[in-house]
């Protein structure tokens, strides 16, 4: 029984504790962060609507500028609920001041009176030499002395507890105005926010005329996307077989008793034999996941992972191998992380492809127009691979993929939040 009590005490005082809401400083610069991305969408929607003939990205873009939009007016919500909560723990500050202010003052001015009735030199002589012996006479004089201290004392706790009174009348002066700026700049982002939605609807009612177009035009990528992935299993059953061909020529080397079997065994197989090198960096490679940077600079993931509904028309099912981040015109894409090029491929007439190695791990950049790096070159995270191609409708997407051997994973969970 003593150990169930002493659990559920633990837990009602470590509750507090894990959920502590943010302070204001962690709102700002949330709220900071939130902003950016918004400007980033904003020029990215801008760039999309000048150079895009179909509207589909516009949409997509709009939706994810207004989930930022909303996302900011809650932020600043908390900060005004923040301000209100210290400006009214200040208010009590301010009265518990003004009270014990009172209180001193009235103590105080009783002091000056009794002071003032017994000031002269001979009424306090006489005090003294009234008394009945020298321990009596002693002892008035340490009265006298202390009374004389502690008039002192009071008239500094006066002064101190003034000078707090007006430094918490000055910061709650400014916690107010802070308040109505943030209600202010709330107000101005619920507005920006209904023009928002005002354009989505209209972008949304623009489509709607144009659906059968689209729905040939999904139909159509589908396909294209379906021989592209294959071409991409090729792609990486060819780099697997030709990273276990080298392990098996480097074994047979060291080891000379390795059987014409067993060669052939490790050539065959469908997964990378990782050397102990090829190990540390594919568990690098995994134990950095959730916090790899972006394939672009700057951009926004306009198709997700998987079977999923078309993101504008929710009848439509699409399949996607990885994702697709729509970028700005003249983008480039980088390495998420170290590794070795295994293949450069040329898909179609205009699009190309990259293949780069982290131990078992690979991750693919597609939709390249042209590339910086060749077959077997070391690259570094952040490393230009190449450009982006921009198609005849000016979209500019890069499709992302993460695959451990042939298995394909969701790459959003692979990237950092930024």
């Amino acid at each position: 029984m003593p150990k169930i009590l002493f659990c559920l005490l633990f837990f009602c005082f470590a509750t507090p504790m894990w959920s502590q809401p943010p302070t204001q400083e962690e709102l700002e610069a949330r709220k900071a962060k939130i902003q950016l991305e918004i400007q980033e969408k904003e020029k990215l929607l801008q760039s999309v609507k000048s150079k895009e003939k179909s509207v589909v990205n516009q949409l997509l873009i709009q939706k994810e500028k207004i989930g930022l939009k909303e996302k900011l007016i809650r932020t600043t919500e908390k900060q005004t609920k923040l301000l209100s909560n210290d400006i009214y723990i200040n208010q009590l500050k301010i009265n518990q001041l003004n009270r014990d202010l009172e209180k001193l003052r009235e103590d105080y001015a009783q002091m000056i009176v009794k002071s003032y009735k017994s000031r002269s030199e001979q009424s306090r002589a006489m005090f003294l030499l009234s008394s009945e012996n020298f321990l009596q006479a002693y002892k008035r004089a340490q009265y006298m002395k202390q009374y004389a201290s502690y008039r002192k004392m009071q008239g500094e706790e006066i002064k101190g507890k003034t000078k707090q009174l007006e430094d918490y009348n000055v910061k709650i002066g400014a916690q107010k105005q802070e308040k109505e700026k943030l209600i202010a700049e709330n107000e101005k982002e619920k507005q920006e926010l209904e023009k928002e939605k005002k354009e989505q609807e209209k972008i949304a009612n623009q489509i709607k005329k144009e659906k059968g177009k689209i729905a040939a035009e999904i139909k159509k990528k589908q396909q294209e996307t379906k021989r592209i992935d294959d071409q991409i299993k090729r792609m990486i059953r060819e780099a697997i077989a030709a990273a276990n061909r080298k392990t098996a020529a480097a074994n047979a080397k060291a080891n000379p008793k390795t059987t014409a079997a067993e060669k052939k065994a490790m050539e065959s197989s469908t997964k990378i034999i990782l050397t102990p090198e090829g190990k540390i960096v594919s568990d690098n490679f995994k134990a950095n996941k959730g916090r790899l940077p972006w394939p672009v600079e700057k951009g926004a993931i306009t198709l997700g992972y998987g079977d999923q509904p078309h993101p504008v028309f929710r009848t439509l099912t699409v399949h996607n191998s990885g994702i697709e981040i729509s970028t700005e015109s003249g983008s480039t894409a980088r390495a998420v992380f170290a590794g070795e090029v295994t293949q450069v491929q040329q898909l179609t007439p205009l699009k190309k492809a990259i293949a780069v190695k982290h131990g078992d791990y690979f991750t693919i950049y597609q939709n390249l127009s042209s590339v910086n790096v060749s077959v077997g070159d070391k690259v570094s995270a952040k490393q230009v691979l190449g450009k982006i191609r921009t198609d005849s409708d000016g979209k500019t997407v890069l499709k992302f993929l993460v695959l451990q051997n042939t298995t394909f994973f969701n790459p959003t969970g692979w990237l950092s939040g930024r």
